[in-house]
């Protein structure tokens, strides 16, 4: 994992972002503070970006912030099985110096999150169902992408799932600024600073829910 990530931040990534489940929240086990510390070890100046897929993101808030987490991206769906509500999470993490995420699975409307806003610094939009990695781009979740920048022009807006140099034009277009990207750039035989290159090019040309003049 350290090599990996060493080669993906020198071919111009902006953040690593980890995928942490507890094979609650979503059907699959990955890793936790130990291997996030252990990281940050290895690369003491990146920004870890974690993406917490786990049935309770107020237990875990200090142990990743001990662990070296730069950003703890919550589920507003955890929230039914957490005994802090939304705003006690985000309070939480500011708490332990981290910045704020929260991210929407599909079936979960754009409103949902609407009287949160003013509390995070990034919505999550997931263009697959968390849990597995090399699912297809979800193209339906562009409007609530677009919705999300046509009323807040300058959140921040990541989306998450199946993006890559051919799917990347309709997720900027829409107003993602935050791309993640994991199958397309930890390909066997592929330079990662081409996808990587491409999708930059991709936000910078298209971003803000512009198209091209």
């Amino acid at each position: 994992m350290c090599g990996e990530a060493k080669s993906v931040l020198a071919a111009g990534a902006d953040e690593l972002h980890l995928d942490v489940m507890d094979g609650h929240l979503v059907p699959n086990i990955t890793f936790g503070s130990p291997v996030i510390a252990s990281l940050r070890k290895s690369v003491p100046e990146a920004f870890l970006d974690c993406h917490m897929m786990v049935s309770k993101p107020s237990q875990w808030v200090g142990d990743i912030a001990k662990a070296g987490g730069s950003r703890y991206t919550f589920h507003l769906e955890a929230i039914d099985t957490d005994e802090v509500n939304v705003a006690g999470v985000c309070r939480l993490i500011r708490e332990h110096d981290m910045k704020v995420g929260v991210a929407l699975k599909p079936g979960t409307g754009v409103e949902a999150v609407a009287p949160f806003i003013s509390l995070v610094d990034m919505v999550l939009v997931m263009t697959v169902e968390p849990g597995f990695g090399g699912q297809s781009f979800m193209p339906n979740m562009m409007p609530k992408v677009l919705s999300l920048r046509t009323d807040c022009p300058d959140l921040d807006i990541q989306v998450d799932g199946g993006l890559g140099p051919k799917t990347i034009d309709e997720a900027a277009a829409a107003g993602a600024n935050f791309i993640v990207a994991g199958s397309a750039v930890f390909k066997p035989g592929v330079d990662p600073s081409e996808p990587i290159g491409t999708m930059r090019r991709s936000v910078m040309r298209l971003g803000q829910g512009k198209a091209d003049a």
